[in-house]
């Protein structure tokens, strides 16, 4: 095996990998389907191993493709930043970010400060919309990054967060104990609410959805009102909520995981200067239980 594997190659692989075909892989990075064939074939000769079988007419990764794809996908993320690191001026532009409200006003601001004084002429545009709605426009390239609450079923994104998953209720009201217990939740795809309905299904525990909303506001302020019991992560707890454990007769949930959607059209040097400033912006969040302490 050669010891030098070239980014360019490895960019059209991804590109292959992710598309399932050299053709639409070819309109990605911008060349023939003739060159995108001719540079898998040196990438093969490079690392001795076949990549490719063939599905049909789908381009399937051998064994030993997925194994190089994880390598491929990091070498060529690390091209681009090590090509930002050494540019002179700013980077500019304009940037699609997805994020659902559940995580916009916690996330956002430190998102968006620590980013613009980086990058002061980089325009982002902010999308707010549930996760399915989120991989769906990232799936379709709409927007190039996607904050996301990741579901192991659908195996989508990177985990760059974890978080306990709490039951909240009103600091001053007593809704709680009531029976049936009220709730504010999200629809019925949210799996924050399925964990929900599970915990207390399982516990024999009446309940009603009083509150159904995608809008963590709105959720929010039926809590807080002493309206209802809803379900939150531990960085989405505000001032006025108290939080309800096994002592309050409330089971533990399962922990929330927040992922990293990249597009997978060719994402640019800011697209993953963004992607940086998340990954740092979360890994250095406190949550409001932790700054209240």
């Amino acid at each position: 095996m050669a010891h030098v594997l070239d980014a360019d190659q490895l960019k059209t692989f991804v590109a292959i990998a992710d598309t399932g075909s050299f053709t639409r892989a070819a309109e990605i990075v911008f060349k023939t389907q003739s060159a995108v064939s001719m540079q898998m074939k040196r990438l093969e000769e490079r690392v001795g191993r076949p990549l490719f079988g063939r599905d049909g007419r789908h381009a399937k990764l051998t064994e030993d493709g997925e194994r190089l794809l994880d390598y491929a996908r990091r070498i060529v993320r690390l091209n681009l930043e090590c090509v930002a690191s050494f540019t002179d001026a700013d980077l500019k532009g304009r940037i699609r970010l997805g994020v659902p409200d559940d995580y916009a006003d916690r996330y956002l601001p430190e998102i968006l400060a620590r980013f613009a004084r980086s990058n002061p002429r980089a325009e982002v545009t902010v999308v707010c919309e549930p996760t399915p709605m989120l991989a769906e426009r990232i799936a379709t390239g709409d927007i190039d990054l996607a904050i996301i609450t990741h579901v192991e079923s659908r195996g989508q994104g990177e985990i760059i967060r974890i978080e306990p998953l709490l039951w909240v209720t009103s600091a001053r009201h007593g809704v709680h104990e009531e029976d049936p217990l009220p709730l504010a939740l999200g629809r019925p795809t949210c799996n924050w609410r399925q964990a929900a309905v599970e915990a207390l299904e399982t516990k024999g525990r009446r309940f009603r959805v009083l509150y159904a909303s995608w809008n963590s506001t709105a959720v929010g302020a039926a809590v807080i009102a002493g309206l209802a019991v809803s379900v939150l992560p531990e960085s989405a707890v505000r001032p006025g909520m108290r939080i309800l454990g096994p002592t309050d007769g409330y089971a533990t949930l399962p922990s929330c995981k927040i992922g990293l959607l990249r597009t997978r059209f060719d994402p640019s040097v800011l697209s993953n200067a963004l992607a940086e400033h998340i990954i740092q912006s979360l890994d250095n969040l406190q949550s409001f239980k932790t700054a209240a302490e």
